[in-house]
């Protein structure tokens, strides 16, 4: 595990990065892009970090040459919950300690300085008290998880795919035990919001009451660039200039093909979403599910060569990414209640009240 002197702010490489960079590229997919190495579906990725560990070496050392800043570990599903979907529950040591140390390796083997993440995603479980997971249970997972990775060199704890207000709190407050920086990324995939309710400014608002603060926030997967770009502008303006946004897109949008899901995002849309995506209001770019080396290259030279520009309007987006849902729309307009979001048509009328106003944040 890292001492207290490593964990130490002034030494910290992810801290170090934000504070001498104007703007950071976070690496691709991991999933998507170990399917296409061979994972077969309903299979764990992490276990791969000790049956097949030089395919994700590879994998993380395609991202570090197309020129990632921030590599992810193969850990997103190594909670004990996700894990005892495959009766891998007893080893969440050992799998995020692997994770861990192969994405360490590549790093430090680079020649460039680059910050690991250990990746964190949620628990498949519902948490109270819609569900039955509990605070405590929750995060006692999370601190073990985040203890392996810290244990395996990590430089920051990505909390990611988040879409409940009480599993952001129960992770954070897990990733806390181990003194390391915390990022946290929501999916806003539904209507503007996450799958449980939570819109841009709905998280804005409990960032600022998370304990630890986060050292950046932000939005990851999803249904699309252009939503990404979106949410950024809205989450910009709930969080003011002195947050740090994250913008991790999916590459393009799903489609079937062929019996398997592929991304149509190529390496010049990715480029034009990164440079959206910055001058909305992000500092960490990256690309989430389908994003290639090749296109994390397209993103890197396209950063590079990019010279700050006022935020884009949303036609701007829709024109060069595609359509944003109405729920983002009405957001960018200043509407928060689901019911201005709503699709024309859409009957929102649930039993006696109207259901819009706050969300579960």
């Amino acid at each position: 595990m890292h001492t207290p002197t490593q964990n130490s702010a002034s030494l910290n490489v992810f801290n170090r990065l934000l504070a001498s960079r104007a703007w950071l590229l976070a690496d691709g997919a991991t999933g998507s892009n170990l399917f296409d190495m061979g994972l077969m579906s309903g299979d764990a990725p992490e276990l791969w970090n000790i049956a097949h560990p030089q395919r994700v070496a590879r994998l993380l050392r395609g991202f570090a040459d197309a020129g990632a800043d921030i590599m992810l570990t193969n850990s997103f599903g190594a909670t004990r919950y996700r894990l005892k979907l495959h009766q891998a529950q007893d080893r969440v040591l050992e799998l995020n300690l692997a994770a861990a140390r192969i994405a360490r390796e590549v790093a430090d083997a680079s020649g460039r300085v680059i910050a690991v993440a250990g990746s964190m995603g949620p628990t498949g479980e519902i948490m109270e008290p819609i569900g039955t997971l509990g605070f405590v249970q929750a995060r006692d997972a999370f601190a073990e998880q985040a203890q392996a990775l810290a244990q395996g060199g990590v430089d920051v704890l990505w909390i990611e795919t988040m879409s409940s207000v009480e599993e952001v709190r129960a992770a954070v407050a897990g990733a806390a035990t181990t003194g390391l920086p915390i990022v946290c990324t929501l999916s806003f995939d539904t209507n503007g919001r996450t799958m449980m309710g939570v819109s841009p400014s709905d998280f804005a608002a409990l960032e600022k009451t998370l304990v630890p603060r986060l050292a950046a926030c932000g939005t990851n997967c999803g249904v699309g660039a252009s939503e990404v770009v979106a949410c950024i502008h809205n989450l910009a303006a709930a969080t003011g200039p002195q947050t740090v946004l994250v913008a991790k897109g999916n590459c393009g949008i799903p489609q079937y093909v062929d019996g398997a899901i592929v991304y149509n995002g190529t390496p010049e849309l990715m480029a034009i979403y990164a440079r959206m995506a910055l001058d909305a209001g992000a500092r960490i770019v990256g690309g989430c599910c389908g994003t290639t080396p090749r296109h994390l290259r397209a993103m890197r030279d396209a950063l590079e060569a990019h010279r700050p520009a006022p935020g884009p309007q949303l036609e701007e987006i829709v024109g060069a990414l595609g359509e944003v849902s109405a729920g983002a729309r009405a957001q960018w307009g200043g509407e928060q209640s689901r019911l201005g979001g709503a699709a024309p048509g859409a009957n929102l009328q649930r039993g006696r009240g109207r259901r819009s106003g706050s969300s579960t944040a």
